[in-house]
């Protein structure tokens, strides 16, 4: 669900946090991909195709463009995302998600599959979307890719929606201060107007809409300042709300040790093990894609040495992409509050 008409309101309310990409646009950027949306977007779009096919496909189509992919795993979800966890495996026919943040069978096989291609995966203590954040707010990556809202205010400063393998395919790019410049808000109120929208951790106030909310947030501020400033009446106040509880998440997202990520070359011996020999599909199309991707990587190695020689804008190597390690940046300063920030803009 993620939060619901958040991305109705940016594009109404704050369209400069907005920008339009296509997949070129990302060569050489390191994303974070919430691996749990990629597993639920190939059970539901393309039941006929098996979503481990489906990942093979589409993370060469990434490599091809030069993209670095690292997938983030979910662990042990918030017990206040219970109920709406349970409804989606429910929508879905699936049994009741594993709670306890034991790897499902896809799951592990997932994980697998993307060490034989050679790409990073990254195991979060919980919400796999809250650690993205965290790793684009730590410079380990460049953005996150997902199609929920969550990324901001979680505080992930970079949110990249439809990123998939279609070539002409309408990337949307939302940028966090931008969003938080445009709308006048410091984070912790884009936090609390996340809730009083809807989201996955609490119930919201009914009959708030996304316009309303954000007038209350944008003139008192707070959650518990809006409760006082709203006909209870018209809007009554879920019983035991746990709006406190939904903040906290948000907010206090579990760190971890900053992860050194390794991009190396497919191997293409495991992957037809894996996929064929265990998992049983077709060797032929395996190898044929594994085939059409070294020629691309050819193709496109020639095409930047020609660029080169015209004198044109330098891209990386395609022999310097590979074995690709992926490190904090030393000596990062912290940021200025949000207001700070502003003055000084608007003193230029």
């Amino acid at each position: 669900m993620g939060i619901t008409k958040l991305a109705d309101l940016i594009r109404s309310d704050a369209p400069e946090a907005i920008s339009h990409k296509s997949i070129t646009d990302y060569a050489e950027k390191v994303i974070a991909f919430d691996a749990a949306i990629v597993m639920n977007q190939f059970r539901a779009a393309t039941p006929s195709l098996s979503p481990l096919l489906g990942l093979f496909f589409r993370t060469l189509t990434f490599l091809e463009h030069d993209i670095k992919p690292v997938f983030v795993f979910d662990g042990k979800p918030p017990v206040e995302k219970t109920a709406v966890l349970e409804r989606r495996a429910e929508a879905m026919g699936r049994s009741p998600t594993n709670r306890t943040g034991t790897p499902s069978l896809l799951s592990t096989d997932f994980a697998q599959l993307l060490t034989h291609l050679g790409v990073p995966v990254v195991q979060a203590p919980g919400d796999a979307e809250a650690c993205c954040a965290h790793l684009v707010r730590e410079q380990t990556v460049d953005g996150v890719a997902s199609e929920d809202m969550d990324t901001l205010p979680f505080g992930g400063n970079v949110l990249i929606r439809h990123l998939n393998a279609k070539r002409d395919g309408d990337i949307v790019e939302y940028s966090l201060p931008k969003l938080l410049e445009r709308l006048n808000i410091r984070h912790q109120e884009l936090v609390d107007l996340c809730i009083l929208l809807g989201c996955d951790y609490c119930d919201k106030i009914p009959g708030l809409g996304p316009r309303r909310a954000l007038s209350l947030i944008q003139e008192h501020h707070t959650i518990e300042n809006v409760v006082l400033n709203i006909n209870r009446e018209t809007h009554p106040v879920p019983v035991f709300w746990k709006y406190k509880e939904a903040r906290k998440i948000f907010l206090d997202v579990p760190q971890i040790p900053v992860p050194q990520l390794v991009w190396k070359e497919p191997n293409e011996d495991d992957l037809v093990r894996f996929l064929c020999y265990n998992k049983h599909n077709k060797e032929a199309r395996v190898r044929h894609r594994l085939q059409t991707f070294r020629e691309t990587q050819r193709n496109r190695r020639e095409e930047r040495k020609k660029e080169r020689a015209e004198g044109r804008t330098r891209q990386t190597r395609m022999e310097e992409f590979w074995m690709v390690t992926r490190k904090r940046e030393q000596s990062v300063e912290p940021k200025e509050p949000l207001g700070s920030e502003k003055k000084k803009k608007k003193s230029r």
